[in-house]
């Protein structure tokens, strides 16, 4: 049975999608450069950039004879992605489950706590 395509990326893969998002677009060698620790090689960093052009997470351009990468999504909805799969994978889909379980597990300044009170003024304001 074929592995399903995950929707989430994998560290390995953020880690590679960090330095995209940060220096917009890379060779396969600028990549392994900018890695921070621990090292990856140049095989790794090429196979893991294929799989994320295959998973539509990435693009290139051919200039020359290199191939210069460049994300295909925003951090910002990589970002959502990963809090989809989490809210539905342990929190039955229910996003105030997630919040008050980030809420009552975190340590909040008093600024913290002002703009989640903010936000939830907000959004019982409108509705939502």
């Amino acid at each position: 049975m074929p592995r399903r395509k995950s929707v989430v990326l994998t560290d390995h893969e953020l880690r590679l999608m960090e330095v995209l998002w940060r220096e917009k677009r890379a060779t396969v060698a600028d990549v392994v450069n900018a890695l921070s620790p621990p090292p990856l090689s140049y095989s790794t960093v090429l196979t893991t950039l294929r799989t994320l052009e295959q998973k539509g997470r990435v693009t290139h351009d051919e200039v020359g004879r290199a191939f210069v990468y460049r994300p295909a999504i925003a951090r910002t909805d990589a970002a959502r992605s990963a809090v989809r799969h989490v809210l539905d994978r342990f929190f039955g889909s229910s996003p105030g489950a997630l919040a008050v379980t980030l809420i009552d597990d975190a340590q909040l300044t008093q600024e913290d706590l002002a703009e989640i009170r903010r936000v939830v003024a907000r959004k019982a304001r409108s509705g939502r």
